[in-house]
């Protein structure tokens, strides 16, 4: 199992920028791009809070578990 962040989609469906939102919550821009690119491994609780708030969604929104698919 996998966790994905879908935060870059939102952020384009919105028109906002990764650079926009990390200025906009005051955070760090490199950790606000490892989520959207999914390269971070370990997601600070006060990010998650402050996106969901600025962007008025739930983290469910952001965040989807998927299997990885094994080749055996």
């Amino acid at each position: 199992m996998e966790i994905r962040s879908n935060l870059l989609t939102i952020l384009n469906e919105k028109d906002i920028t990764i650079r926009q939102l990390s200025k906009n919550i005051d955070y760090r821009y490199e950790t606000v791009r490892s989520l959207c690119n999914n390269q971070i491994e370990r997601l600070p609780l006060d990010l998650l809070a402050k996106i969901c708030v600025y962007l008025d969604i739930r983290i469910e929104e952001i965040l989807t578990l998927e299997k990885k698919c094994e080749i055996i």
